[in-house]
């Protein structure tokens, strides 16, 4: 498998490098966005391992321009900045894992494995199709009667969730424990703020509404008679 990593400090990079290739993986280096980009245009690769921190940009801009480009590739994030918010700032812009530096090379290598396994997943998942609203889980894609819809790390979550068993009536405590994990804080309005965001992308072209909520109870997918 092909890898790459994107670092400017040239022995973090090539420490990296040399333990990936003792692993077995190939792998390319690139030193700025620009070079990384560069890349991805026109290799293949498994996964990109990504440093935040570039000296020509920022690497969550990098990972925008991917995503706006139609890259798939999981991206794993490297970087110093750990707190939550830049934790958050960073899985909603595109990437799919991060690992705060100093880091156990152990863990980067078992991170980028379960990036690997769970890339190799999604591509043998069918699309999922409900109501007009048809979500690809091989490459993101999601549209809405045909017409494209641009969702967050987030927003996909909760739409694959409910897509995978649609007229189901969700929780709110089932929904925050499958998308945000069992020890998120149960007090807090982030669930409500992302269905009003996710309702207002699949719901608000059309005048049939999809995503319901039931009162006292949490969410369901439903298609409303025609």
């Amino acid at each position: 498998m092909r890898i790459l990593v994107v670092e400017d400090e040239e022995k973090v990079a090539s420490f990296v490098r040399k333990g990936l290739e003792q692993s077995s993986y190939t792998v390319d280096v690139a030193l700025n966005g620009a070079d990384a980009l560069a890349s991805v245009a026109v290799n293949d690769y498994a996964a990109i391992i990504l440093d935040l921190m570039l000296p020509d940009r920022d690497g969550l801009s990098v990972v925008r321009t991917m995503r706006q480009a139609g890259s798939t590739v999981p991206v794993l994030a490297l970087t110093a900045r750990s707190a939550l918010e830049d934790r958050v700032q960073g899985l909603d812009s595109g990437c799919d894992d991060y690992l705060a530096k100093p880091f156990a090379f152990d863990e980067l290598l078992a991170r980028l494995r379960a990036l690997l396994r769970r890339q190799a997943s999604a591509a043998r998942l069918p699309r999922l199709e409900y109501g007009g609203l048809t979500l690809d889980p091989a490459t993101r894609a999601v549209h809405r009667d045909g017409k494209p819809i641009e969702l967050t790390n987030k927003e996909y979550a909760l739409l694959e969730l409910l897509l995978r068993h649609p007229d189901q009536v969700f929780t709110r405590t089932a929904i925050l424990e499958s998308v945000w994990g069992y020890d998120f804080d149960a007090g807090s309005n982030v669930l409500e703020v992302y269905m009003n965001f996710l309702r207002k992308k699949i719901d608000s072209a059309s005048t049939r509404k999809l995503l319901h909520t039931v009162r006292g109870v949490g969410y369901v997918l439903r298609a409303e008679p025609e």
